[in-house]
């Protein structure tokens, strides 16, 4: 268990693999004995605890400050808390730095043909045809990290990479 929580706030595009990485880190977490953790994903937050919301840039705000509070009171009760969230917007990436504990941001950072190429949802097609009018990355902003803790580029290195070089981090850091 660790000592004191800590906030792992994975940004970047759609289909980056932030909620991926996540998934694989909370696991190897886990076989470490390091716990609590707590997983906050993007569309569970959104479908659950911001389902009044819509893609707006001001329910996207809205959206973020949400789940900053919950990593807010995770981390600061000794949880280990994970954060998978597009989180476009650098101000609000920010808020969440100052408020949530031993906050450490991972920018999924991935080219845009790869994305596109691996669309399985089809998103980023209905995007550029202009059926999605607010997606991020394409008719929205993304505000890229400008000095994130970590940078994952996942068109070049696999889940493992990713993953080791989080763990890396917070056992230098001494957060595991």
């Amino acid at each position: 268990m660790p000592e004191e929580g800590f906030t792992v706030w994975f940004t970047g595009w759609s289909g980056a693999g932030k909620t991926t990485i996540a998934i694989a880190l909370e696991e190897e977490l886990k076989k470490r004995n390091i716990g609590p953790v707590q997983r906050l994903d993007g569309d569970i937050i959104r479908s659950d605890l911001c389902s009044d919301l819509g893609f707006s840039k001001e329910d996207r705000n809205e959206n973020i400050k949400r789940a900053t509070f919950v990593a807010e009171l995770l981390s600061k009760n000794g949880v280990a808390t994970l954060v998978s969230f597009i989180s476009p917007y650098i101000s609000l990436r920010e808020r969440a730095r100052h408020k949530c504990h031993n906050f450490i941001e991972v920018y999924v950072k991935c080219d845009r043909d790869t994305l596109i190429n691996r669309d399985v949802k089809g998103l980023y097609k209905q995007a550029i045809e202009g059926e999605i009018k607010e997606f991020t990355g394409i008719t929205d902003p993304y505000e890229e990290p400008e000095n994130p803790e970590i940078v994952l580029n996942t068109a070049e290195e696999d889940i493992l990479e990713s993953v080791g070089k989080v763990i890396e981090y917070l056992e230098e850091k001494e957060h595991i």
